[in-house]
């Protein structure tokens, strides 16, 4: 099933600034042209390689690579993406790689399954299911600035309890030349 690209990435990925963007386990990378089509040079990263097959071109870069397998490293150095987009993912110990790499100010958006979804079928598994307040803490130890956050149900593109992230670095001015007053939302 080929997902459209979710609506909480169309919303806040513009306002990376020209750079380099990863997509985090980019499965069938539906991420991945959409940040190409907007201009970013995009690395996709997956373990899959059929997936990947399929992406290589002018604007992306693959990688194959399993980063929950033993003794996987973390591949990418410090300061690296303006733009980072993660959905449908969850690896708790990755959090602080993904905030180190972000440029100081680079974007982070990030939306998984959370605790309830159990009830719409899988994940359900509590080790892939985010707390309440989880991806807020994670953004907190990682020095990143939360400019919208929400947790809470969604019906598309099917029924799952969810928690959506867009936290930017420290260097990120919030200011109205970059972010305009309907797309920070108050952290509660």
């Amino acid at each position: 099933m080929n997902l459209p690209v979710s609506p909480w990435v169309a919303r806040f990925a513009p306002l990376a600034t020209a750079g380099e963007a990863l997509d985090l386990a980019c499965g069938s990378g539906r991420h991945t042209r959409y940040l190409a089509a907007r201009g970013l040079q995009v690395t996709a990263l997956d373990r899959n390689a059929e997936f990947l097959a399929a992406l290589a071109g002018p604007k992306v870069a693959t990688l194959q690579h399993d980063l929950e397998a033993e003794g996987a490293v973390w591949p990418f150095e410090a300061g690296r993406f303006s733009l980072i987009v993660v959905t449908n993912y969850l690896h708790r110990p990755l959090f602080a790689q993904l905030a180190a790499s972000l440029r100081p100010d680079g974007i982070l958006v990030y939306e998984t399954f959370a605790q309830g979804n159990q009830i719409y079928g899988k994940p359900s598994n509590p080790n892939f299911l985010l707390a309440p307040g989880e991806l807020l803490g994670l953004a907190r130890e990682g020095g990143l600035q939360v400019l919208a956050y929400e947790d809470g149900h969604v019906d598309r593109p099917h029924p799952a309890q969810v928690q959506r992230l867009c936290a930017a670095g420290p260097a990120f001015a919030k200011t109205e030349a970059k972010l305009d007053h309907n797309v920070v939302a108050n952290e509660p």
